[in-house]
This record gives C-alpha cells, structure tokens and sequence, in this order.
C-alpha cells in the first residue's frame, strides 16, 4: 500500500514540473512516507524527521513534510512535538500533496516580506479547524494540515467527490515509470477492527473502486510495458461493487464503501467451507474482477493479489484462479495465532479450524497453489500453550513464508486500552526466535521440492548481494570513502568523500552478466545468473539447489 501510494504522489508531483533526486540532502522538498502499523517503523520515522531537522538549521528554506498513517493518527500534535514538520498529510487526502507543498513555499515568500514586525508574528498559537484541514500559526510559521476524517470520502450514496480516486487515475503510464511491474489499488481501508491494528482508524472503512476504472488502469499499464500487476487491498478478497447504486460525479464513477456490519454476506462471498458466489448481475465480486482482468486483457503476463482475509475467502475465488493460467497460485492469508483465545482476543472473526479447512478447500482446487501468511507472537496474555499452538499449526499448514512480529502496542487500537502488554520482552524474543526456526525448516522443505524442476520467473532486479560487490568494487577502485545514511536502504549511497588521488576508472565491462533475482508465479524467490537486460521481463530457469530463502538455478535459454 504505502508503495503504490509513494509511487503515485511522484507522479502526481513530477507531472507538475517536480524531479527527484535519490540523495535527500540535495533536494528543496523531503516527504516521508509512514506507517503506523508497528513500532519500529515509526521509530525510524521520528529518527529520520529528526535527521532532516538538523539539516533545516543549515537551510531553513527545506520543506518537510510527513505523509501516510502516522499523519493521520498524530495528526497536528505532530506538529507540536516536531516544529520542523511543514506539512502533514493522512492516506486520504494525499490527492492534495502538491497544493500543501506550494502552500507552504508561498507562505514562507509572503512572510518575508510581510510577517517579520507584524501583528501575526507576535501572535501565540493558534489553530483552526474545517473538519479536513488545520492551520497553525505560530510566529509567522503557517504549517499545513491535511489530516482530515478517514471516513469523509464516498460515505453515502449521494458522496462528495472522491478527489482521492484522481490519484490512482492520473498516474503516470511512462515505461520509464515501471519495471515491468506494477500495483493497482482496488480497495482502501478496512473494516475488520482488529484489536491491535490501527489501519481502520488510519485509512477510514473499505472503499471499493469501480471495476471498469480498475480494468482500464490496468490496460494503461499493459501497453506501457507491465507484464506483471499486483492488485492492492486491506482486504481484498472483500472486493464488491454494486453497480445498482453506482454514482457518477464530473464524469466519474464513485468508489463505494463496504458494509461495516456483516462482511460475509455484504461483499456476496460465501462464509468459510462454503461455494459459489454472488449471482446478481448488478454485483462484481473480486472473483469477477479477476476474471475480467485475465480475460479482457490477454498481453498481461501476470497476475497477483494480496491481502485476504481468512474468514471470507470463497470457493469462487479458487475455481477463477484454477480456470486462468496467468492468475499466480499464491495466496497470502494472515492467521496471527494458531490458539483460538489468541484468535478471539485478536477479534479475528475465524477459528484455527476454520483456517485449517480453507488450506484444505485450497490444496483440494489449487493444488500448485503457495501460501504465505503473517504472525504476531507475545499478544497480552498469551502463554506457553498459545505459542506452541501457533508452532504447531505452522508446521501444519506448510506456508512458504511468513512475516513473524513481536507485539508492541500501537496507539490508537483496542488492544493498547483493553490488554495489558503483559508477555516480557525476553520471552516475545525467544518465541519469535522459535517461530522464525521452524519456518526456516518448512520453508527449505517445500523449496527442496522445486530442485530440478523449471519454472518461470518475473525478474525483478539485480540481488541485494550483487549490488553490494558491485559498489565495494566501485569504493575500492575509485579510493572513495562511503558512508551509508540510515534514513535509506542498503542500496542507496548518500554521501561520498573523495581521496586526494583517484585510481584510473575501472576497465569497461565486456559482459553484463550478474546475479539476478526474481519470484516464481507462486512467489518463491529465485537467484540465477543472467544479463541485467533481462529485469522487468519473464524468463524460464531451471532449479538446481535450494535454501531457506530462496531457490538457485540456470535460465534456460
């Protein structure tokens, strides 16, 4: 999600005159795209505001501004805490980026001439509220605030605009925009209130976007070079338009809003262990909108989905996905615990038995189908049982992977207020540390099944450990001193000092053979030996060895 919506306020940004730059301490505006889901991630994110602070003393003229999540949930207390801050803006209303970044260059020009010695500029605080926006002044500083109400947007059948929906239509079509993959949003928010999870109250109620918008978008990427397209939601097996209500304003059609009070039979799915599907001709379901991406769009290679949700995961869904070959057999399903108090604690709406008879419906209609799920280890008052419980249907349910979290409590959640965070950190380790071993152990058993086999694989860059020799062997050559910046990944070098005496340049490469790395159509990453030429495309490689982590073979040629 916070990809796809970083991806789309560059667009919208570089389509006004805006470039970019991959080193933050060369550029005039720094967004920072934030999640609130766990703790950790705001922490780098507070690190990282910290860091661009210190760069404001040297050039004040910097602006700063923090998107997504944690915008929504601190909303202009952010401010307070963080006066570097210049622009804050939530998940739904990032539509309006570029506007509060002009503001905020328009103010600062104005108050230079205007504010210093005036009235304003003695004034104390103040802020101003219309329900989507704050304005705060404090000596002659104008701050921007688009917090807004996560349930604003398409909230009734007569919605205002969703100006939100422009962003996911204007984005930019260019190949040089695209690797050869690309994600389309089809629902946002969520309507499930898990106890520890903020994102209901960060991107509002699920709102599902029209499919005849979401078929074109996809056509638009096919024919600028896509060959691989991810559809995006909380949870986006609930997908569900009903054309009957549908609202058209200035031309286009409304995304609509989920039903809040029973899923299963809002969205037209059937409950878990049943079949079929919403006949109504008025209705899509995300079984039909697969099923029209796939067969409207024939040059589109690939296509993949993620997440869904257990408890409304139907047998429709599995027949569509059986019945088109170029619907990846993967599915990626958060369980969270494998003990049914957890579960319920967890208010997850399923029981592990109820999980454990979808994998089953999964293995019976799809049988070359990979699973993938998530888990959170040391919820309040989980004990010993409840950990081996989750081991124990971690070696059951043979997923390929999982993404294992320690529980930390998140502001703005249920749980933070009804549970005590009661399980020691040291055991929230040690069972994390369990959890990732035993996943390593199922994961190097179902990769050993794939040695010898040839399968296709969507390549998707050079591998991290390439990238890695590749820039050692510039350092060392050159005799430049890197320093690595923590506000970047691994694969970003932001700072250089030069040596009084530069070595002569590297010989030209006759060949551009490296390692590169890639994901089968049931996502299971590959590393292969190939031209670097070769990333955005799908080629057929041969398995020859396997590890935990990944699966090692020979493009066949």
């Amino acid at each position: 999600m916070n990809v796809l919506d970083s991806q789309l306020v560059r667009g919208s940004l570089q389509s006004l005159g805006y470039t970019f730059t991959d080193d933050w301490r060369n550029a005039d505006v720094v967004l920072y795209n934030t999640c609130s889901v766990r703790e950790q991630a705001e922490n780098k994110a507070y690190s990282r505001i910290g860091l661009v602070g210190m760069r404001k003393k040297e050039n004040p003229d910097i602006v700063l501004g923090v998107i997504g999540c944690m915008a929504e949930r601190d909303g202009v207390d952010m401010f307070r805490r963080h006066p570097q801050v210049d622009l804050i803006c939530g998940p739904g209303e990032l539509d309006k980026v570029p506007l509060l970044i002009d503001n905020v260059m328009r103010t600062r020009m104005s108050s230079r001439f205007k504010v210093q010695g005036s009235e304003l500029g003695n004034k104390k605080p103040d802020a101003t509220r219309d329900g989507a926006s704050t304005r705060n002044f404090e000596h002659g500083t104008l701050n921007y605030s688009l917090q807004g109400n996560t349930h604003r947007r398409s909230s009734t059948l007569a919605a205002a605009e969703d100006t939100l929906e422009l962003l996911d239509l204007a984005r930019s079509f260019s190949p040089d925009e695209h690797q050869g993959s690309a994600y389309v949003r089809i629902t946002r928010g969520c309507n499930k209130f898990c106890t520890y999870c903020v994102v209901p109250n960060t991107r509002g109620r699920e709102v599902h976007r029209a499919p005849d918008a979401i078929v074109e978008e996809c056509r638009k990427l096919v024919e600028s070079g896509v060959v691989e397209i991810t559809l995006l939601g909380q949870t986006v097996n609930h997908y569900h338009y009903d054309h009957a209500t549908a609202q058209s304003i200035n031309g286009i059609v409304q995304p609509q809003v989920g039903s809040i009070v029973n899923n299963t039979k809002a969205h037209g799915l059937p409950s878990v262990g049943g079949s079929g599907a919403d006949k109504s001709e008025n209705v899509t379901t995300f079984a039909q909108l697969l099923a029209r991406i796939h067969d409207e769009i024939p040059q589109l290679q690939r296509l993949r989905f993620v997440t869904s949700f257990p408890r409304d995961f139907g047998d429709d869904i599995l027949h569509t996905i059986a019945a088109r070959p170029r619907i990846c057999r993967y599915l990626h399903l958060p369980v969270q615990s494998g003990s049914n108090r957890m579960l319920k604690l967890m208010n997850r709406g399923y029981t592990v038995e109820e999980y454990l008879e979808l994998i089953a419906r999964i293995r019976r209609i799809l049988p070359d189908a990979t699973l993938a799920s998530d888990l959170i280890c040391g919820f309040p008052s989980e004990t010993e049982e409840d950990h081996k419980a989750t081991c124990d249907l971690m070696r059951a349910a043979g997923w390929k992977n999982s993404f294992i979290f320690k529980y930390s409590p998140r502001p703005g959640t249920t749980a933070i207020d009804r549970f005590e965070d009661d399980v020691p950190e040291e055991i929230k380790k040690a069972r994390n540390n369990e959890l990732l071993r035993i996943q390593g152990d199922v994961s190097e058993e179902i990769h050993r099944t794939w040695v010898g086999k040839t399968v296709r694989v969507f390549v998707e860059s050079v591998s991290h450990r390439e990238q890695k020799k590749q820039k050692a062997a510039i350092a060392a050559t050159s005799h430049v001193q890197l320093r690595w910046d923590a506000t970047h990944d691994n694969s970003t070098t932001t700072n250089a000092t030069l040596a009084p005496t530069l070595a002569p340049p590297p010989p030209a490469q006759t060949t551009s053979i490296t390692q590169l790395t890639g994901r089968t159509d049931g996502d299971l990453i590959v590393m292969f030996d190939g031209d670097a030429s070769l990333v955005g495309s799908i080629v057929e490689v041969k398995i020859h060895k396997h590890a935990p982590l990944a699966l090692f073979g020979e493009q066949v040629v």
